[in-house]
């Protein structure tokens, strides 16, 4: 039976393989593997070699379980790490992790009675405008 405490750490380890995977492979497209600490090196050298038996959606996968296996002992999980079911290609991209910037439609407060408050700023701004305009005038033609 698996531990809560163990469940936690698998999970951010495979979080954090996730991550660190995706953002390995940007930087050796970018500036090449030697940019990348000696670990990183080596888990995309295995990754290359993967990639030359499996599809390269498999061969990503499995290169993250081996990321993920070497982060559960690091994170101090104990015993065999879990498996935390992989992402599915659908799945990532129906539950991407952007979310559409939507404004939401304005609220306007309810009365006591329960009906829509009648907004009283333009009222106001009205009444201002109207004296200083009067104010204006007035000075104008003294």
């Amino acid at each position: 039976m698996i531990k809560a405490a163990d469940m936690m750490i698998a999970r951010r380890a495979d979080t954090r393989a996730r991550a660190d995977f995706a953002t390995w492979t940007m930087m050796a497209k970018l500036n090449g593997t030697s940019s990348l600490p000696p670990a990183a090196q080596a888990f995309l050298d295995q990754y290359k070699a993967l990639l030359k038996e499996k599809t390269e959606a498999e061969a990503s996968e499995a290169a993250i379980q081996l990321i993920y296996q070497s982060y559960y002992e690091e994170m101090g999980g104990a015993g065999q790490a879990p498996e935390v079911k992989p992402r599915s290609a659908k799945a990532s991209q129906a539950s991407d992790n952007v979310t559409a910037f939507k404004r939401p439609p304005p609220q306007r407060p309810r009365a006591a009675s329960g009906q829509q408050a009648k907004p009283r700023l333009p009222v106001a701004l009205i009444f201002i405008g109207l004296v200083i305009v009067y104010t204006a005038i007035q000075y104008f033609f003294r």
